[in-house]
């Protein structure tokens, strides 16, 4: 074996070793370690990767070319067993794998069905004339018809959420406002009221406190339930999860549509 031969199948087992066993992480010195037999790798080959370049006829697209090349030494070091071929060998084949698919995207003009067409490559960044005689590029001037409809009707979308939202807000805070006034305008009990057998509530505001909780977790499960019928595709989802019936979902998202529509009914006058 030659010089470069030996030096690279020692460079690639420096690389084989430094890896982290199965389930372990590597550590900055593998990862150094690597790094540092890799650029070795590329070093030893460079003169191969500059004749296969040339080879490929890639010599307009040199530092494309070279980061296939890298790819593909980097492919034949993760795929290499040195018992069945020598490193120098299999390497070569990864490296023209890799420049025949880079000249394939890159050099279309060349395939068969476009040379029947006269078909040439032409480059984005190609200058040209624009529509009032500027100069500028071809992808520059490469317009999507449909982007400016998906971008209304996406932004129609997010307007449309985020107002039923801050409408779903208002009528969950308004339900919350009723709800806790009349709670508070309950008389209050002329004796300290008891919530358990020989135990008397040191306040009337702690009695009642375990309904203002009820009412809040009764709100929460009905802002679920509204938003899941009015904004997704499966309305019935949130009933089963808040372990309600399917009718009595229904009355609860039907009974917000009024209450919302008439808000908005009157904020638009």
């Amino acid at each position: 074996m030659s010089k470069t031969t030996i030096a690279l199948e020692s460079a690639v087992a420096a690389v084989l070793a430094s890896r982290p066993a199965a389930g372990e992480r590597p550590t900055a010195r593998s990862r150094h370690e690597v790094d540092k037999a890799f650029i070795r790798i590329m070093k030893l080959i460079a003169p191969r990767v500059r004749h296969f370049i040339r080879q490929y006829g890639l010599v307009g697209y040199w530092e494309d070319a070279e980061q296939a090349c890298a790819i593909g030494v980097h492919r034949a070091i993760e795929a290499y067993d040195s018992t069945k071929a020598q490193f120098t060998t299999f390497v070569n084949w990864q490296i023209r794998g890799e420049l025949q698919s880079l000249r394939f995207r890159l050099m279309t003009d060349q395939r068969v069905s476009a040379q029947k067409v006269h078909a040439s490559t032409v480059s984005l960044h190609l200058t040209a004339a624009g529509p009032e005689g500027e100069e500028t590029t071809l992808e520059s001037l490469i317009q999507d018809e449909a982007a400016h409809i998906e971008v209304e009707g996406g932004a129609s979308d997010y307007l449309a959420r985020r107002t039923l939202t801050a409408l779903i807000d208002g009528y969950i805070t308004q339900l919350r406002t009723v709800g806790e006034e009349q709670i508070m305008r309950r008389p209050r009990p002329k004796r300290r009221p008891v919530d358990a057998p020989g135990r008397q509530i040191d306040s009337w505001a702690a009695g009642i406190e375990p309904e203002l909780t009820a009412l809040r977790l009764r709100l929460e499960r009905d802002r679920r339930i509204i938003e899941q019928r009015l904004l997704d595709s499966d309305p019935d989802a949130a009933a089963e999860a808040a372990g309600v019936s399917k009718e009595r979902a229904r009355q609860i998202a039907g009974r917000a549509i009024r209450k919302i529509g008439e808000t908005a009914a009157l904020e638009l006058k």
